[in-house]
C-alpha cells in the first residue's frame, strides 16, 4: 500500500488542528491570554505542585524554556511558586484557581471534541484511534494527563 503523505507530518498536522480548536474554545470561554507554548506547563503540573525541573524533564524541554513559560503564566496569574515542603531549597510551581478553572475548561474541551470525532468517525474508529496512540505512545493503562 503506497500513501501520499508520510505519517509524521499528518500526525503533526492532526495535533495542530485540535490544538487550534482547543485555543479557539478557551478564548471564546475567557482563556485569551492562554497560547499552545503553555501546554508544557498545563498539561504535566502535579495537584500540589512540580518542580520546574520535572517539568522540563516530562515536556523534553529544557529548563530554561519552561521557566519561562513558568513566568508567563506566573505573570497571567495562572500559577504560583511556593516552597517545596521535602525540600525548602526548592520550589514548587503550582496553579492557582485560575489556573485550576482553565485547565479543568481545557480538559472539558478535548472531551468535547473527542465525543464530537466518536459522533462524526463512529465510537470505534474513535477508540480504536486513541488506544494505537497510548500504545505508540507508551501511555496505554496511564491516567489522562
Amino acid at each position: 500500500m503506497t500513501h501520499s503523505q508520510p505519517l509524521l507530518p499528518l500526525l503533526a498536522e492532526a495535533k495542530e488542528r485540535v490544538a487550534g480548536e482547543l485555543h479557539r474554545r478557551l478564548h471564546a470561554e475567557g482563556f485569551v491570554e492562554i497560547r499552545p507554548s503553555h501546554g508544557c506547563v498545563f498539561r504535566f503540573i502535579e495537584p500540589e505542585g512540580t518542580r520546574l525541573t520535572v517539568l522540563a524533564d516530562l515536556s523534553g524541554l529544557t529548563k530554561q524554556a519552561v521557566g519561562e513559560v513558568a513566568d508567563d503564566l506566573e505573570r497571567l496569574g495562572y500559577l504560583e511558586r511556593a516552597a517545596d515542603p521535602a525540600d525548602g531549597r526548592a520550589k514548587l510551581i503550582r496553579l492557582t484557581p485560575e489556573g485550576r478553572r482553565s485547565r479543568s475548561a481545557a480538559l472539558r474541551i478535548m472531551g468535547e471534541i473527542e465525543a464530537e470525532w466518536a459522533e462524526r468517525f463512529g465510537p470505534a474508529r474513535t477508540t480504536a484511534l486513541r488506544e494505537l496512540l497510548e500504545e505508540l505512545t507508551g501511555r496505554a493503562g496511564a491516567p489522562a494527563a
